[in-house]
């Protein structure tokens, strides 16, 4: 008579394992592209009310909005990029150019007579030292060469491996990025009817996500631009030169909290001592340390916090744990997994736990 009761319990925990199974292949499966789907989930989630009043503009064209927002996605990426290289590339023209005319009009000591003082007697040394050597220059240089050869080569390498990983997690996100668009409302609807929870729970947390997402992405936006007006400043005061430029470049590298603003401020003032402003320099390295730096501690908690329902202390601490613990990434999975944990606890108390004192009978008087 217990034959069928206990095959059936048999049935259901070999199918258990089919169903963890099932996960563990398809987190294979899906792990090389981790990166890029999670970024396209974050951007999907906060943009996802910009696509839906798109699509209105343009009369339901889900698939035309949804490919605006990719296209200006790219443009948002490509477009620092390109101006940075090629503010970089006029600079190093000129200063072909500058070496070039100098070494033709006045030869090698007038261009070192043109250096700093601080850069001026270190090179003068340099020169020096190799006129007075009995060794050919070219033999050293063909020395040089055969030694760092190989590790030039591994650089190279390196960074041609870099580019490549970025080029591809980007161009997997930007696919993601446009599915999640347009089918994103019917992956929803699908997760709350197959998910073992009751109706709406699974949209709830989801809700959670996108408005944390939401928080974090403005936040640290924001708090980027702080940071780079805050840096303009210390720029203007200590007179660095193109002081526009490094603030763009301290703006978008505060987006990457693995580098952060104040390293801009440490190599313009490195700029400064190297032509000779100690003092500015110093002023230039604190000012990075104490006001740029401490923008990005006191600033984006305060303003993540408006966007989520938790205690600024808990906002600072998840930032930097999920980043202490999970790279560049955690600056949005530790807000995320905090969020995830108060959210699934406030479901069970308002669902299954105890009855609100409002709900609850009243207690009976005493006799």
């Amino acid at each position: 008579m217990s034959w069928p009761m206990t095959s059936d319990l048999v049935a259901r925990r070999v199918f258990t394992g089919l169903i963890i199974l099932s996960i563990f292949l398809l987190g294979v499966v899906v792990w090389p592209f981790a990166n890029g789907f999670f970024l396209a989930a974050v951007l999907a989630g906060a943009l996802y009310g910009a696509h839906k009043r798109l699509t209105r503009l343009l009369r339901g064209r889900n698939n035309l909005s949804a490919g605006l927002l990719c296209f200006g996605v790219i443009i948002a990426l490509l477009l620092p990029l390109t101006g940075f290289t090629a503010f970089l590339v006029s600079e190093a023209a000129d200063g072909v150019r500058f070496v070039s005319e100098t070494l033709k009009t006045e030869g090698m000591d007038g261009l070192v007579n043109q250096l700093p003082g601080a850069v001026r007697k270190p090179v003068q040394g340099f020169l020096d030292r190799f006129a007075i050597e009995e060794l050919n220059l070219d033999d050293k240089l063909q020395q040089q060469v055969s030694s760092t050869g190989g590790t030039a080569a591994r650089a190279v390498t390196g960074v041609v491996a870099a580019t490549g990983s970025f080029a591809f997690q980007t161009t997997m996100m930007l696919i993601a990025f446009f599915f999640l668009l347009v089918d994103g409302k019917r992956l929803v609807d699908w997760l709350e009817s197959v998910v073992p929870l009751k109706h709406g729970q699974t949209t709830e947390l989801l809700l959670e996500f996108r408005h944390v997402t939401i928080a974090v992405l403005v936040s640290s936006a924001v708090t980027a631009g702080v940071q780079a007006i805050a840096a303009l400043v210390g720029y203007l005061i200590t007179q660095v030169p193109v002081p526009f430029f490094f603030a763009a470049v301290t703006f978008f590298l505060a987006l990457i909290p693995a580098i952060g603003a104040a390293v801009v401020c440490f190599v313009a003032a490195l700029l400064l001592l190297i032509t000779g402003h100690p003092w500015a320099a110093l002023f230039l390295a604190i000012w990075g340390v104490v006001v740029v730096g401490l923008v990005d501690n006191i600033v984006k908690p305060l303003l993540a916090k408006r966007g989520m329902d938790m205690h600024g202390a808990i906002v600072f601490f998840s930032l930097l744990g999920g980043l202490a613990a999970f790279g560049t990434v955690g600056l949005l999975l530790g807000p995320l997994i905090v969020a995830f944990f108060l959210a699934v606890v406030r479901i069970y108390e308002r669902d299954y736990g105890r009855a609100s004192p409002k709900a609850a009978a009243p207690p009976t008087p005493p006799v």
